[in-house]
């Protein structure tokens, strides 16, 4: 089916994703270093009209207060989800940045067959700003990314654009914020306030049918061919079981800083030792974390209160993080984390 132009007033209105069933293992994602995509694929306008909102909008970002002067009609999403964010909304970008390294339209199973049309490939930590400004956009979306100034000022030259919130340096920013800005941007803020309002009551169902999360410490690690490491808060990851009732592992707290994640040496893999116990392979298999003799000795793994996870496409809608992903996420996840603590 051809795409239908932003001048025509329509917009594609998404699926809401069709969620697969099975104890399927879970891989966290968290080397962004490895995620940069390329490709030479066509261009199309972004199908989007506004709903609800009055245009200029305004978003309040870190750099200040962004204002989109009118609906915009070609859209670049380069920050870690935020093409599902518009998709999520029924605006498809010109171009979009792949991190996961998904190939094909460079979302996720979740998101498949949101576009008429595949966007053109932008890179990830390093975006071709060149092929960006070719796509003439009148609207760049960068709201979950490093949050680096030299970043957004050479993108906010070639078009306005939505930066991290404040405090949202280093991809610490929620699925729930994300979709709350992309909304006001696209003037379609009621729009995103009725698919928060879903995905928040999909997570509310899901805590109360397992009073056992509430207030449950959780462990939520890595580890990649040379290091352990953990998530702290304000990451995704962590805001996902914060939201089913879990407190992220006090003793990883403490040594958060700027970045999404902490160091866990192997001397002190005790750390890790939570009420749940849940690691991901980055790099490697998952059979070489549960058969590491210092993982098996954490207190929490040999209960018996550990996950290791290895599926790919939930790994992936877990990482993501995007209001579409969190859905296939919570599918998968939650039996997973009932199981162990049991």
């Amino acid at each position: 089916m051809a795409p239908r132009s932003a001048d025509s007033g329509s917009r594609r209105r998404p699926r809401r994703p069709r969620l697969l069933t099975g104890a399927l293992a879970l891989t966290l994602m968290g080397a962004l270093a490895a995620c940069g995509s390329s490709g030479e694929s066509g261009t199309q306008d972004s199908a989007a009209r506004t709903s609800d909102g009055a245009f200029p909008a305004k978003v309040t970002t870190k750099f200040g207060t962004v204002t989109v002067e009118e609906a915009p009609k070609r859209v670049v999403a380069l920050g870690w989800g935020d093409a599902e964010a518009a998709l999520s909304l029924g605006v498809q970008p010109v171009g979009a940045s792949d991190w996961l390294a998904f190939g094909g339209d460079g979302v996720g199973p979740w998101a498949k067959g949101l576009y008429n049309k595949s966007p053109q490939k932008i890179g990830t930590l390093e975006p071709e700003y060149e092929k960006i400004a070719a796509l003439k956009p009148d609207l760049i979306l960068d709201t979950k990314s490093s949050g680096d100034q030299t970043r957004y000022d050479t993108l906010s030259k070639i078009a306005p654009t939505v930066g991290v919130p404040k405090g949202g340096d280093q991809y610490k920013i929620s699925w729930e914020k994300q979709t709350t800005m992309v909304a006001q941007a696209l003037g379609l803020s009621a729009d995103g306030k009725k698919l928060i309002a879903e995905t928040g009551k999909k997570f509310s169902d899901a805590a109360k049918a397992h009073p056992e999360f509430k207030d449950e410490t959780i462990t939520l690690g890595s580890r990649t061919a040379s290091a352990w490491g953990a998530y702290v808060r304000g990451t995704g990851r962590v805001d996902f079981v914060e939201r089913l009732g879990f407190e992220n592992n006090p003793a990883i707290e403490a040594k958060a800083g700027s970045a999404f994640s902490v160091p866990v040496s192997e001397e002190n893999l005790d750390l890790l030792d939570a009420g749940l116990t849940v690691m991901a392979p980055i790099g490697v298999t998952a059979k070489k974390i549960s058969s590491d003799p210092l993982f098996k000795a954490v207190p929490s793994v040999r209960k018996g209160h550990s996950v290791v996870f290895d599926d790919q496409d939930i790994s992936s809608a877990f990482a993501m993080d995007s209001v579409l992903s969190v859905d296939y996420a919570l599918e998968h996840v939650v039996p997973l984390f009932a199981a162990a603590l049991t």
